[in-house]
């Protein structure tokens, strides 16, 4: 009986590490020093948050989402559940994008 609980716990967490990543959602981190209010919009969802100075807000965007700016329309920004932004000097930024390399050059 005491192995057959020993395999359900390694069952479960096993299967916890694999949804995990099925189901990554998106963080946002003040790295202001003053508070920023922002607003995710899912669908017809809206919850309006206030960051502290280096609070992150996780578990976001499950499913992708908007995500407003001191309640700016012209400081929106649309985020996957994949994506890591921090607040920085009042912007927005993507801090998991990886840069475009420049193509190399062709050998002939």
């Amino acid at each position: 009986m005491h192995s057959m609980l020993k395999l359900l716990a390694v069952a479960a967490v096993a299967f916890a590490a694999n949804t995990s990543f099925a189901y990554a959602t998106a963080s946002v981190t003040n790295r202001d020093d003053k508070d920023h209010k922002i607003t995710i919009i899912e669908g017809e969802k809206k919850q309006d948050f206030t960051l502290k100075p280096n609070q992150i807000l996780e578990n976001v965007c499950a499913q992708g989402c908007v995500l407003r700016l001191n309640d700016s329309e012209d400081d929106e920004y649309q985020l996957e559940p994949k994506d890591q932004v921090s607040i920085e000097d009042g912007y927005l930024y993507y801090d998991n994008q990886e840069e475009e390399k420049p193509e190399e050059p062709k050998k002939k």
